[in-house]
């Protein structure tokens, strides 16, 4: 069991992190603007369902082994950042579709594969697995001994305050989208505007430094 001072300073560091604009915000951003609400909550729960299996591989001791290799570290790194850059296309080359979705002329886009995008990105996010493995051992209670599963429940933590917070990015950028629908012409510029910043994003990732 976590001490409550430590489960406290964790839920503070967490909470500053999350909030904080990086990576995962504006995904859900640009998702967000592409999507839709729905689309962008989704996409939300989605990315944190990919941070579990980072959580159980951070308790198991994998995923230290993962962030101190230069070699699997930047593996990862690349897919995630080569996935972001195809969801960035797709919207961009599906923009009209966006603009018909939002107006009813067409079915939105299959919530499992909105979910399994976002889970993809979520999982293969290398901010998310060096914070797991240079933060949560920080906040473990060692002498109470039980590590992995203090570590395990850190990472549910993270999860959970990541979802919600999250949700609130996806509802505020989702709710700007919906004035944007009134006009086909302006949904199809937001929907690609959501495409560039997951292009964007996705260069970003690349480009960072290897974990060393």
């Amino acid at each position: 069991m976590i001490p409550a001072s430590n489960l406290l300073a964790f839920v503070l560091a967490s909470v500053v992190l999350i909030v904080i604009p990086g990576p995962s915000v504006l995904f859900v951003i640009g998702r967000s603007l592409a999507l839709g609400k729905l689309g962008g909550f989704l996409s939300v729960v989605g990315n944190a369902l990919g941070m579990l299996p980072l959580v159980a591989a951070v308790a198991l001791g994998v995923g230290a082994l993962v962030a101190q290799s230069v070699v699997i570290f930047t593996v990862v790194k690349l897919a995630g950042a080569a996935y972001l850059v195809y969801l960035g296309v797709q919207a961009i080359r599906h923009r009209h579709d966006a603009a018909a979705a939002a107006t009813g002329a067409v079915a939105p886009r299959s919530s499992w594969r909105l979910l399994g995008e976002g889970f993809v990105v979520g999982v293969t996010n290398p901010k998310t697995i060096a914070f797991f493995v240079a933060v949560l051992p920080q906040f473990v209670d060692y002498s109470q001994g039980f590590v992995p599963v203090q570590m395990a429940e850190l990472g549910a933590v993270f999860v959970v305050l990541a979802l919600c917070c999250d949700s609130i990015w996806a509802l505020a950028a989702g709710t700007a989208r919906d004035w944007f629908a009134r006009s086909p012409k302006r949904i199809s510029t937001l929907s690609a505007t959501g495409g560039v910043m997951m292009i964007g994003l996705g260069g970003v990732l690349a480009l960072s430094g290897n974990k060393h």
